[in-house]
């Protein structure tokens, strides 16, 4: 299976990545990728970009060194009404949103609270991803989860970096081979993204390959394997 894009990527714009803009778009083409998604974390997360850095990223070309170049945002979900830290208006002039919960943004609640936060924020048309659903500090209800993405036409992603042995999520693995097995079963599509906050981490899909192959996951229903089902999938919630 050949993944051609990854969409879930930082710069050192969030503070806590170390590579630019360049440095990650020359590592997407050394690793064949035809499409590089840059997602900084908004404002809430600390040492990350301004709101105004988001606004700005129309000063960039559409394709650098042969690959398609996307901006999105990592948003994250302040409160269990699903409310997040980017405006309407800025998150109108992104390709697409990104939603997550990040421990220094939110503390973990109890299984509907945080179940509650993934529902809500689906509800917004601009957030067309929810990021690494997979954290058992934040115990979630999956077989809502998975209703909630079928209804709301929201991907769901399986995060590389959370599969690593160093990850700080808890559980990622099992936690994904439950989600996964209710995707398969209702036709929810997904999402595999690196989560790269450094460019030889681009396009590093090894760990999510793995698990999508142990559980023989529908390839129909993965995102990654063409630029036109990536954005026709996003498209739906437009």
């Amino acid at each position: 299976m050949k993944f051609v894009l990854d969409t879930h990527t930082h710069t050192i714009a969030s503070g806590h990545a170390y590579s630019t803009i360049y440095e990650m778009v020359h590592a997407a083409k050394e690793k064949g990728l035809e499409l590089l998604g840059i997602s900084e974390h908004a404002p809430s997360m600390p040492g990350t970009c301004s709101e105004i850095y988001f606004s700005n990223l129309r000063i960039f070309p559409k394709e650098l060194e042969g690959v398609q170049l996307l901006f999105g945002v990592e948003a994250n979900i302040m409160d269990y009404q699903g409310n997040i830290d980017i405006s309407k208006e800025t998150l109108q002039k992104l390709y697409y949103g990104i939603a997550s919960l990040h421990t220094p943004c939110i503390a973990p609640g109890s299984c509907k609270e945080n179940t509650q936060a993934y529902l809500r924020v689906m509800e917004n048309p601009r957030i067309q991803v929810i990021g690494h659903p997979d954290d058992s500090r934040y115990p979630i209800d999956y077989k809502e989860l998975v209703k909630g993405a079928k209804e709301t036409k929201t991907l769901l992603e399986v995060n590389n970096t959370s599969l690593s042995p160093t990850s700080f999520r808890a559980n990622a693995r099992e936690n994904y081979r439950e989600m996964l097995a209710l995707c398969a079963s209702e036709n929810v599509p997904i999402i595999v993204n690196s989560d790269a906050h450094v460019g030889f981490d681009v396009g590093n899909f090894v760990n999510a390959q793995d698990l999508l192959k142990e559980v023989d996951f529908p390839e129909e229903l993965i995102a990654n394997t063409s630029i036109e089902k990536y954005k026709n999938l996003l498209h739906r919630k437009s």
